[in-house]
């Protein structure tokens, strides 16, 4: 990471990393915690929920731990990802959108979000269409008990870099003309937390590029703690 960010003349306390958990055993985590790692990304609510459960939270290394929901989002499951999520990456939708704002509000609290945009245009996958998330950004962020932080993408798997690096590169142009368009009327929270602060994209195979064009959280899994067990 931190010479990926050099390469790019940027500097590396501008990338957070996540330690991507799923189907990685609380033992294992705890490690990672023990090793420095404090951002955790979970796949699915259950499994966020169970493991949010089982860190003890005595322990020196839990102090400061963010556990983030980076996997799709079913609307019965956003009461649940809005009560144990620190944030949800995976806002694809104006009604998932609304489903977690009104889940927050139940619950008195505002849940930090990244709209996931489907930078490779591909209408199997979740996520808004570029063109479209800059409208979406304009009634998301109305919503009540949401602060939407950034956008977020998984770009289209492919064998050449120099695509990956490209969908990389939309992805940060249109992070960059969103927020200039828009910082104006960015809405704060009561505490005053930045909006449109994080651009959460690279994985294993490709964060070096994803940090090249720009990211500011990059999802690491399979790097951390190798292969995952089939489920």
């Amino acid at each position: 990471m931190e010479e990926a960010a050099l390469r790019a003349g940027r500097s590396p306390d501008g990338v957070r990393l996540m330690a991507v958990t799923k189907t990685v055993e609380i033992p294992r985590i705890l490690e990672a915690m023990e090793a420095g790692a404090t951002l955790l990304g979970e796949n699915r609510v259950q499994e966020l929920a169970a493991k949010r459960e089982q860190v003890p939270q005595c322990l020196p290394c839990a102090a400061h731990l963010e556990m983030h929901l980076i996997g799709h989002l079913q609307s019965n499951k956003a009461a649940k990802a809005a009560a144990c999520a620190d944030m949800i990456q995976s806002v694809d939708s104006v009604r998932i959108a609304r489903e977690i704002s009104n889940a927050c509000v139940r619950l008195g609290k505002t849940m930090p979000v990244l709209l996931e945009v489907n930078i490779g245009r591909d209408a199997a996958k979740f996520g808004f269409m570029p063109a479209q998330t800059g409208e979406a950004l304009d009634e998301i962020m109305l919503l009540p008990g949401i602060l939407v932080r950034g956008l977020m993408t998984v770009p289209p798997i492919c064998d050449d870099p120099a695509r990956t690096q490209n969908f990389f590169y939309q992805m940060h142009r249109l992070w960059v003309d969103i927020c200039a368009k828009k910082m104006d009327n960015i809405v704060k929270d009561k505490l005053g937390a930045p909006s449109m602060d994080v651009l959460s994209m690279g994985m294993s195979d490709d964060f070096e590029l994803a940090i090249a064009e720009g990211s500011t959280l990059i999802r690491v899994g399979s790097a951390i703690f190798g292969g995952r067990m089939s489920r």
